[in-house]
């Protein structure tokens, strides 16, 4: 969640940031482009008193008016000189009444042709089109009229380059960008913190769900922290899990006190029987179909006093030698595949270590060998494999029995649930679920798939690093 809600909001902030500073950085090459003109229009003012100068004298026939004009033009040559702006002082008839340099003339057409016209007309030009720092070649061009009595005799031209103020606009525009990216990463760092405030009890929600689901009943949620929505979850979280956890505590009593508590009139049942079976011939079928029923309710008796045990205990983790502790169970149950005529092999890693409870992993290894050994036919075989599988050790069971089906593959391991084909077969069809059930406690896992062509394979899977470190 974070990953997509951190962008999100770093688009938003990046937005707002750009809607801020791109106004701001077109104020600043306005404001600098502004500074220019007013600089040029006060220049051109000044040559516009001058030249009124030498045109009244000129009109008057005074004998001064030769040198008012030698020394306008000495002002305009020095001011090209020093700023290098190009200034002309042009009659109505485009003729140059003084300008620096010599050879210059003013435009045909264009922007600076505008200008000049505006200015013949007694206005001064309109201001000149914006000018941006990748304009390498851009000319600011000013024109300015010179009126005497009332009338406007000639314009004022300047041509300004802008080297200097396409830079002074750059390196304002990097002062804009060096600041939206410090606000920027300022913004990053509190949505960081925004985002993990708000994200706190999702994260700690997350991993009690997470601890409930892979068995850990009492894990809880801390309401601290985050928004009150958040904290209101947490509490709801909690209310529920407490709920959840008394109705499987009663489940738990329920089966073990019932089966507990049914051992004791079973028990007195089949003494009675045996009772009554002194009485009846010996061989009586029927007596002999109720000693069979006894023991097998007994046995699934016993088997829901386990389930429930299993349920209910949690699991004492540790590192074990998985290799090894599989190699021991399949000696333990050699002697037994040999009478019934079944070979019983083993392959796979010589070493290899999980995290689990010694004791239910022995147990969950001895149902399904038993399973597998119960179903394989004489002459056939049975594979015991050790293998790693990315974070988990599987320790796989083939055997070359009739197998399931896919429709059974879907049940396999549920509760009293065993196949219509092996109702023969001595069983409660509770074994899997008690191996299940001790294995889920320290994050191991049970899974079927068919062995081709025909049998069962069944893995047991434990984790390799402990699953209650976070």
């Amino acid at each position: 969640m974070r990953a997509r809600l951190l962008p999100l909001l770093v688009v938003l902030m990046a937005g707002v940031l750009l809607a801020l500073g791109l106004p701001l950085a077109v104020s600043l090459a306005a404001g600098q482009q502004q500074r220019v003109v007013v600089d040029r229009i006060d220049d051109s003012a000044r040559f516009a008193a001058l030249a009124q100068f030498v045109i009244d004298a000129e009109g008057s026939g005074s004998t001064g008016a030769t040198e008012r004009g030698e020394t306008l033009q000495h002002e305009l040559a020095r001011y090209q000189e020093l700023y290098g702006i190009r200034v002309g002082i042009f009659l109505r008839d485009d003729n140059a009444m003084a300008r620096a340099p010599g050879w210059w003339q003013l435009p045909e057409e264009g922007e600076g042709r505008l200008a000049f016209e505006e200015a013949l007309a007694g206005r001064r030009s309109h201001d000149p089109a914006q000018v941006w720092p990748w304009q390498t070649h851009g000319k600011l061009l000013v024109a300015s009229p010179v009126v005497l009595d009332g009338d406007v005799v000639a314009v004022v031209v300047t041509e300004s380059p802008t080297d200097q103020m396409r830079a002074r606009i750059l390196s304002g525009w990097l002062l804009i960008v060096a600041g939206l990216a410090a606000a920027m990463l300022v913004a990053f760092g509190a949505a960081l913190r925004l985002t993990s405030w708000v994200l706190k009890p999702v994260r700690t929600l997350d991993a009690a769900a997470h601890g409930i689901a892979t068995g850990r009943m009492n894990s809880r949620v801390a309401a601290a922290g985050g928004p009150p929505e958040l904290q209101r979850l947490a509490r709801s979280f909690n209310e529920m899990a407490d709920n959840v956890e008394e109705v499987l505590e009663q489940q738990r009593a329920f089966v073990a006190d019932a089966s507990h508590q049914l051992r004791n009139p079973l028990a007195a049942l089949l003494l009675r029987i045996e009772l009554l079976a002194l009485e009846l011939p010996e061989g009586n079928e029927e007596i002999a179909s109720v000693r069979t029923e006894g023991k097998r309710l007994t046995q699934v008796l016993d088997d829901l006093l386990d389930l429930a045990l299993a349920e209910h205990a949690s699991a004492e983790l540790r590192l074990t030698d998985i290799a090894a502790l599989t190699t021991e169970r399949v000696t333990a149950w050699r002697p037994y595949a040999e009478e019934k005529g079944v070979r019983l092999t083993e392959t796979g890693r010589a070493a290899v270590t999980g995290w689990t409870d010694p004791i239910a992993l022995s147990s969950a290894l001895d149902a399904v060998i038993d399973n597998a050994l119960k179903f394989t036919p004489e002459g056939e075989g049975v594979e015991v494999s050790v293998a790693l599988a990315g974070a988990f050790v599987h320790v796989v069971v083939a055997d070359r029995g009739p197998g399931l089906t896919d429709e059974e593959l879907l049940r396999v391991g549920d509760r009293f649930w065993r196949s219509g084909r092996h109702q023969n077969i001595k069983g409660s069809g509770l074994g899997l679920s008690i191996s299940r059930a001790l294995l889920a406690a320290g994050g191991g896992s049970l899974s079927y798939e068919t062995n081709p062509p025909h049998g069962l394979r069944v893995t047991v899977a434990v984790p390799r690093s402990d699953p209650h470190t976070p």
